[in-house]
């Protein structure tokens, strides 16, 4: 899987990455090897499953989707 990432340089020194196609997916680094390594790691816990995601509302429905 391909995102694009958004990497601008922080006022503080360093980059800040942002992934926009996953909402409040940001992560920083020293610099831009730092800053998009730790991205990675981001987007990776992002997308990891977790138990609260298997939480169901009485009468809701579950579907897998395909992307």
């Amino acid at each position: 899987m391909k995102l694009k990432v958004i990497l601008e340089p922080s006022d503080e020194g360093g980059f800040t990455a942002i992934v926009p196609s996953l909402p409040g997916c940001i992560s920083e680094g020293d610099n831009r090897e730092e800053a998009l390594a730790n991205i990675r790691e981001a987007i990776e816990l992002y997308l990891e499953p977790v138990d609260d995601d298997l939480a169901v509302v009485l009468g809701a429905e579950q579907f897998e989707v395909a992307v």
